[in-house]
C-alpha cells in the first residue's frame, strides 16, 4: 500500500501513542533487507547450535528476509512490552540469586510466572494493527510473538529498540532485557528508526555466569547447552553431564540476566497479566512434584509453563530433587525427598523413570563424596 512521505512520518507520534496504550514499552521501525545478518545465521545453523529446534533449520535464510517470509513486506514495526511484575521488589535480582542458593526451592524464570505472554502480545499486536488500519485504511500485515522465524534481535536492533547483547538478547539502556519483543510484518513504507548501537563494552559478566557454559563466544549461544532449552524445548533425556548443573532450575534460566549490570534499569510491567501467580510465588520442588497431571494441567492454564506438557516437567523436577539430595541435605529432608521420588517411580512413563533413578542415585553420590572427602 503507498503512503506519502508526509503521511507516513505523520503517522509515527499516533502510533506510537496507541502502543502505550496497549501496555508497550516503545515501538520503532526497520527495513527488511537483513543480507548481513545471514552469514550468522547459517553459521549458528551449520554448527547445530539450533539442537533439536529443526524448525529453525527447516525455515533457513527466510528468518533474514521478510519479504520472503510474507511477500509483499516493506516495513517491520518491532514493539516492546516489559515483563517485570508489578510487584517486583528492588533487589530482586540478589533476591532471585538467593533462592537458587536454597537446593529446595523450585527455580522458575521471571517471565513464566505469570500469563502466557504469546497470549498477551499478539492479541495487542493485532489490536495495534487494527488502530493501524483505522487510520490508513485496510492493508496487508502479519503479526508474530515467537511464532514463525523471525530474527527479532536484528530486526529489535535496527529498529533502536535495543542491542545484541553477549548473551544473545536484546539490551535496552532504559530497560535492561527483562522485555518481550512481537513484531508486524506490513506492506506500508514507513519512516525507519535509527539503528542502536551497542553498550556492552568489555562485561562479560553473562559470559562468564551462565551455569553450562552454553555463551560459548561472545554474542554466540549453543542452545544445546542452555537451560532454558534443556528445560523447555528439549524432549528428550537431558544429557547426564549436564544435569547437576542445572541445581533447581526446573523451567529457564535467568542468570544472564540477573548479573548483567544493565538490568538496574529494568522496568516493571503495568500489565496485571504478568503478576506471579500464587502457585508460583514461592513454590518448593516437593509442591510441584506432588501435583498430580489434572492439577499441573488446571495450575498451569494460560501460562507458558503448560506447553512443556506434564512429561518433560517432572523430568526437570525430578533432576532438580536429584541435585538438592546431591548438595547434602538434612536427614528428613533427604528422607522426604527420596520417599517422594519413590512413589512416583513404577506409575512414571520411560522418560520421567530414567530421571528418577538418576535423581535417586543422587543420594548416594552425595554420601560417597562426603566418605572420600573425610577420607
Amino acid at each position: 500500500m503507498g503512503l506519502q512521505g508526509h503521511e507516513a512520518l505523520a503517522l509515527l507520534e499516533p502510533l506510537r501513542g496507541w502502543a502505550r496504550e496497549l501496555g508497550f514499552s516503545q515501538i520503532g521501525i526497520s527495513g527488511v533487507d537483513l543480507n548481513d545478518a545471514e552469514p550468522g545465521l547459517r553459521a549458528w545453523l551449520e554448527a547445530g547450535f539450533h539442537g533439536g529446534m529443526h524448525y529453525m533449520a527447516a525455515h533457513g535464510m527466510k528468518r533474514a528476509r521478510p519479504a520472503e517470509l510474507v511477500p509483499g513486506t516493506v516495513s517491520v514495526i518491532t514493539a516492546r512490552m516489559d515483563y517485570l511484575p508489578r510487584a517486583t521488589p528492588d533487589g530482586w535480582q540478589r533476591i532471585e540469586f538467593e533462592r537458587l542458593d536454597q537446593p529446595l526451592a523450585a527455580g522458575v524464570s521471571m517471565y513464566a510466572r505469570g500469563r502466557d505472554y504469546h497470549k498477551v502480545l499478539r492479541a495487542r499486536l493485532q489490536k495495534l494493527a487494527d488502530r493501524l488500519a483505522a487510520a490508513v485504511g485496510p492493508f496487508g500485515h502479519r503479526v508474530f510473538t515467537d511464532s514463525a522465524p523471525v530474527l527479532e534481535v536484528e530486526l529489535a536492533t535496527r529498529a533502536g529498540l535495543g542491542w545484541r547483547g553477549r548473551h544473545t538478547l536484546t539490551l535496552a539502556r532504559d530497560a535492561g532485557s527483562t522485555f518481550f519483543l512481537g513484531e508486524i510484518y506490513v506492506d506500508l513504507a514507513l519512516p525507519e528508526s535509527e539503528p542502536a548501537s551497542g553498550h556492552c563494552g568489555a562485561c562479560s559478566a553473562c559470559v562468564d555466569a551462565c551455569p553450562t557454559q552454553a555463551i560459548v563466544a561472545p554474542y554466540r549461544l549453543d542452545a544445546r547447552r542452555c537451560i532454558s532449552y534443556l528445560t523447555i524445548e528439549h524432549d528428550g533425556p537431558i544429557p547426564v553431564e549436564l544435569r547437576p548443573l542445572l541445581d533447581n532450575r526446573i523451567y529457564g534460566c535467568d542468570d544472564c540476566q540477573l548479573v548483567c549490570p544493565w538490568n538496574k534499569f529494568a522496568r516493571r510491567s503495568p500489565l496485571p497479566d504478568f503478576d506471579v501467580r500464587a502457585h508460583f510465588e514461592a513454590p518448593t520442588l516437593l509442591q510441584l512434584w506432588g501435583w498430580s497431571e489434572a492439577e499441573f494441567l488446571s495450575r498451569t492454564e494460560g501460562s507458558p509453563i503448560r506447553r512443556i506438557g506434564f512429561d518433560r516437567w517432572q523430568r526437570n523436577l525430578a533432576v532438580a530433587l536429584g541435585n538438592a539430595l546431591r548438595s547434602g541435605l538434612g536427614a528428613a529432608d533427604e528422607a522426604a525427598v527420596v520417599q517422594a521420588l519413590r512413589a512416583r517411580r513404577e506409575a512414571a512413563g520411560e522418560l520421567v523413570r530414567e530421571h528418577i533413578d538418576w535423581a535417586l542415585a543422587q543420594a548416594g553420590a552425595a554420601a560417597a563424596e562426603g566418605l572420600e572427602a573425610v577420607a
